[in-house]
C-alpha cells in the first residue's frame, strides 16, 4: 500500500494558489484513476483505490500547510506504511521554474514550512517526494503573499503541464520505483 500526500491549504481561497498544487495533483490522481477523495479521517481529506495493482490512499491535509505533518504522521501510524518506501509526498517549490519537477527519495525541507513539518513528525527526511516548480519570488515580493497567490497566465499553463506530468511520475514511482521516475521526469523545464 503507498500513501499519496498532496500539501496545501484547505478552504475555497486558497484554490488554485502556488502553495495548492500538491491538492491539484492528488485532484488529477483522482479524476484519472475515479478515486473519491472525500473521506474525513487523521486531520485530512482521504481516497482509497488502485494504481495499476497497488493500493493507494490519496490525502489532502486539512490541516493547513504549516502543519501538514500531524495529518501524515497520523495516516502513516494508522495505515502501518514505511515512509521511506510506501509515502510520497507532493508539494510546491519556488527554487524551480513553473512546471519543472524534481523528484527525490529523501532531502531538506528546502524551507517549505509543509516538508519541514513533515520531517518533524517523521523524525527523518527519509520519504519519497515530488516537487512542482511555481517560480521564484519576484524581488522585494513578501514569500507568504507569494506561495499564497495565484498564478500568471503562461505560468498557470506550465504548472497545469506540470501536474499532469506529476500524475505520470507517480504512476512510475509506483511501478518501477523513484529513481526511474528520477531519470524520467528531473529535466529542466523548457523556456
Amino acid at each position: 500500500m503507498f500513501v499519496i500526500v498532496g500539501l496545501g491549504n484547505p478552504s475555497k481561497e486558497y484554490e488554485n494558489t502556488r502553495h495548492n498544487v500538491g491538492f491539484d495533483v492528488i485532484d488529477a490522481i483522482a479524476d484519472k484513476y475515479d478515486i473519491h477523495v472525500a473521506e474525513l479521517k487523521h486531520r485530512a481529506k482521504l481516497g482509497k483505490g488502485y494504481i495499476g495493482g497497488d493500493k493507494v490512499i490519496l490525502a489532502k491535509p486539512l490541516t493547513f500547510m504549516n502543519l501538514s505533518g500531524e495529518s501524515v504522521r497520523a495516516i502513516i501510524d494508522y495505515y502501518k506504511v514505511d515512509p521511506e518506501t510506501e509515502l510520497i509526498v507532493i508539494s510546491d517549490d519556488i527554487s524551480l521554474a513553473p512546471g519543472q519537477l524534481r523528484i527525490r527519495k529523501k532531502g531538506s525541507a528546502g524551507g517549505h514550512n509543509g516538508l519541514k513539518n513533515i520531517i518533524r513528525h517523521l523524525g527523518g527526511e527519509n520519504f519519497q517526494r515530488v516537487r512542482i516548480g511555481v517560480g521564484e519570488k519576484p524581488k522585494d515580493y513578501d514569500l507568504v503573499d507569494w506561495v499564497l497567490g495565484h498564478f500568471g497566465k503562461e505560468d498557470r499553463k506550465a504548472v497545469d503541464e506540470a501536474v499532469q506530468k506529476a500524475v505520470q511520475a507517480v504512476e512510475v514511482m509506483l511501478k518501477d520505483g523513484a529513481d526511474a521516475a528520477m531519470n524520467e521526469f528531473n529535466r529542466k523545464a523548457k523556456e
